[in-house]
């Protein structure tokens, strides 16, 4: 076991505040990495604040941080893909069992048995696991990640989430060249999505509230823009979208969405509003729409994703902060005030 600064809450009410975490010294299967950028996703403020309770309640002192890009320092004696000095990256899992047939189909993220990268149960440790806003992680190398060399780190770090969370839906319901496809909100997620769905060549349209965030989703690969509130440019669009990705966590008008899914279209649910939102059973029943959810991916997807936006220069559109700026990216994130995911400068944990 060694020791390693890091930035962590003591409470929900309490800041984010400089620490000293342990972390394993490395098994044979391990790969410890210097942290050099760690995304900032909306569930970290949701967990450091214990605002999921009645799902994943919050143990203190929480270190968050589950988009991480960093570069190798050393490895165990069996581990064969990586060596010191290498890129690499680890998202939201850092465990699991590996036998149930989630993980045999490469779909880690729905095992039973998931060890998440923080506030997790640490098999290793005892207590819980500590995320990314640290100087450094040690984690199996099955969850580790290859990371394109061309790519940009800082925003290469949130496609570690929000990158994963928007590709992988869009993959398992076949966008691709000649598809239509939707995305509501342009948020951290949103904004991903728009790049995807421009890169898999359809067409994509961005849905918000907001007529001023035009020039920016066109900017970043939308071919067309509509204002939600405005009723005829809605109805333009009705029954003409082969998927529709919806990444708005507010309470919102579902069925405004779900009927504009052509036959056999889909929509799936990326954000996650906190209350149960209202759907009309025949915005379903008429064309056999469906409607889905989606989280993260597995580790061979999340692969697939990182090198995907290696061939085509994909990253998140990033605001670089330091560490000590952490509480205040929170308060500007509650406010939407940031274009479109923070990215911590973890040279900066250094200072103090």
């Amino acid at each position: 076991m060694y020791k390693t600064k890091a930035y962590s809450a003591a409470s929900a009410t309490s800041p984010l505040a400089s620490a000293t975490i342990p972390r394993r010294d490395p098994t044979d299967r391990d790969v410890q990495i210097e942290i050099l950028f760690c995304g900032i996703c909306h569930s970290d403020l949701h967990s450091v604040r214990n605002e999921w309770s009645s799902f994943i309640p919050t143990v203190y002192p929480i270190v968050p941080g589950h988009e991480i890009v960093g570069r190798v320092t050393q490895v165990g004696s069996a581990v064969t893909k990586y060596k010191p000095g290498d890129l690499a990256a680890v998202g939201c899992m850092v465990d699991s069992d590996g036998t149930c047939t989630q993980c045999q189909a490469g779909l880690e993220q729905f095992c039973k048995n998931t060890t998440f990268t923080f506030n997790s149960a640490d098999k290793h440790l005892g207590g819980v696991t500590y995320g990314g806003y640290s100087d450094s992680i040690v984690v199996d190398e099955r969850f580790v990640l290859r990371v394109p060399a061309n790519l940009n780190l800082a925003g290469a770090a949130p496609l570690l989430c929000a990158g994963i969370t928007t590709y992988s839906p869009m993959r398992h319901w076949g966008v691709t060249k000649g598809k239509k496809v939707g995305v509501v909100g342009l948020g951290g997620l949103g904004h991903m999505g728009v790049k995807f769905a421009h890169a898999f060549g359809a067409h994509t349209v961005v849905f918000t509230t907001t007529p001023a965030k035009k020039e920016d989703a066109l900017r970043l690969g939308a071919d067309e823009v509509v204002v939600s509130r405005n009723a005829a440019e809605m109805q333009k669009h009705a029954g003409s979208f082969d998927f529709i990705l919806d990444a708005v966590s507010a309470d919102h008008d579902i069925n405004a969405y779900l009927n504009l899914l052509a036959r056999d279209g889909n929509l799936t649910l990326v954000g996650a509003p906190s209350k149960p939102l209202g759907v009309a059973a025949f915005a379903l029943l008429a064309g056999r729409r469906s409607l889905s959810g989606s989280n993260i991916g597995g580790i061979a997807e999340t692969q697939e994703m990182l090198d995907f936006c290696g061939a085509h220069n994909i990253t998140a559109d990033v605001e670089v902060i330091p560490i000590q700026k952490a509480n205040e990216a929170y308060e500007r994130l509650l406010k939407s005030d940031v274009k479109y995911r923070f990215s911590i400068d973890m040279a900066s944990l250094k200072a103090g």
